[in-house]
């Protein structure tokens, strides 16, 4: 007998005739003689329809309440998969988090799981029954309900299947696996059988939509297998493994791009020491996220240009708080909203020459001019003009052999 966790997000669940489809499948799980605790998405666009009500009400709407509000969404789809099991003979139950109940430390709308109670949900499965339970959220140790960020129902599906002592934990979603890039805007792109979470990792962080980064990144530290499943076909998925299944025999694994980025310059800095430290740790302090940064030294070596990149949702509360720094001198800030980050990922660059190469001679030959580079063991990111991405995926996808 082994002991699942399946986690299904917003799409396989997006309507009733769907959550139906989920129910037959858990089904499955159940005549196999497995024990199943299922982890459900709020329905497909349910999250954003809960967001505008709250802005209809107010634009700085309580966060406590929001997290009261938000969170319903999933207790919804618990019904409603419990009750669709039930309908079909098998025997269910829906255990909202503060029945469990899942215990979260931090702020409302980012706060993180650090415990579960198990006894009760344990007793339970072993009369063969299934739990369904709501990913996303969680009860502070004030009582308050508290949920863990946006996609938050994988970092759920993990935290369950670590405490829980789950032999596996399979991600259901809308595309059956893990793609070398997005196969929606290129359609040559081939489903990866097998990749390592520190791939895995990177191409989460990195804008693949598969699977949040967070979630992976626990299920790294505490060696929980994942497998990425589509719900609406019987095909295998992608599985991702800890470090010894890395395949470095090929240099890149997949491209990733994200067009949420915006890049800021601020040019004329005084060049000495605690500079970079008073332009970052107010950010910081701020919770802004920052990602890229290139310093270029002036050929009098007294004053420096800092570029980095933010989140555009970010910029202008980025912009301010660099103005109210007094303390900063510069000759100006400049910011550009129109740029595009597209990397490329694979745990064989460590062992690979000339990937670096191979990757800017492709942009160069397509006129792309690379605005800032980031670099790790396996991977490398720049920062090109927006306008270019699609064609900047599609060449490194061809260039690197992944088409």
């Amino acid at each position: 007998m082994v002991k699942k966790v399946l986690k299904f997000g917003g799409t396989s669940v997006g309507t009733t005739e769907r959550i139906q489809h989920v129910a037959y499948i858990i089904k499955k799980e159940i005549s196999a003689g497995n024990k199943v605790i299922a982890i459900v998405s709020a329905m497909a666009g349910k999250t954003n329809e809960l967001i505008k009500l709250s802005e209809e009400i107010s634009k700085e709407f309580d966060k406590r309440e929001l997290d009261v509000l938000l969170s319903s969404g999933e207790q919804v789809t618990c019904a409603l998969l419990s009750a669709a099991l039930l309908k079909i003979k098998v025997k269910a139950k829906s255990w909202l988090n503060w029945q469990i109940p899942i215990l979260t430390d931090g702020d409302h709308s980012n706060a993180r799981i650090i415990n579960i109670n198990i006894e009760r949900i344990n007793k339970y499965l072993d009369n063969n029954d299934v739990a369904i339970v709501p990913g996303f959220q969680g009860i502070s140790k004030t009582g308050d309900i508290t949920t863990i960020g946006r996609g938050g129902s994988d970092a759920t599906a993990v935290a369950v299947a670590k405490i829980f002592k789950a032999d596996t934990c399979e991600i259901y979603t809308d595309v059956d696996g893990v793609y070398s890039t997005d196969p929606n805007k290129i359609p040559v792109a081939k489903k990866i059988d097998k990749i390592s979470f520190d791939e895995m990792l990177e191409l989460s962080s990195l804008g693949a939509k598969v699977m949040q980064s967070s979630a992976v990144q626990t299920a790294m530290i505490y060696d929980i297998p994942l497998e990425v499943k589509s719900t609406f076909t019987e095909r295998k998925g992608t599985k991702i493994f800890s470090q010894e299944n890395i395949d470095y025999t090929k240099s890149v694994t997949g491209v990733a791009y994200s067009k949420d980025d915006a890049k800021i310059t601020i040019t004329g800095v005084e060049d000495r020491p605690g500079v970079a430290a008073n332009i970052f740790e107010p950010l910081n302090k701020a919770q802004i996220n920052v990602d890229m940064v290139i310093q270029n030294i002036s050929s009098d070596t007294k004053t420096t240009d800092i570029t980095f990149t933010v989140k555009r949702n970010d910029v202008q509360k980025t912009l301010q708080i660099l103005k109210a720094k007094s303390e900063i001198k510069y000759k100006e800030i400049i910011k550009n909203q129109k740029v595009a980050k597209v990397s490329i990922v694979g745990a064989g660059m460590v062992s690979t020459p000339g990937v670096t190469y191979r990757m800017f001679r492709a942009l160069s030959d397509e006129n792309i001019n690379i605005l800032a580079i980031s670099t790790s063991e396996i991977k490398l990111s720049v920062i090109i003009d927006e306008e270019k991405i699609l064609k900047a995926i599609k060449k490194l996808h061809t260039i690197f052999e992944l088409d």
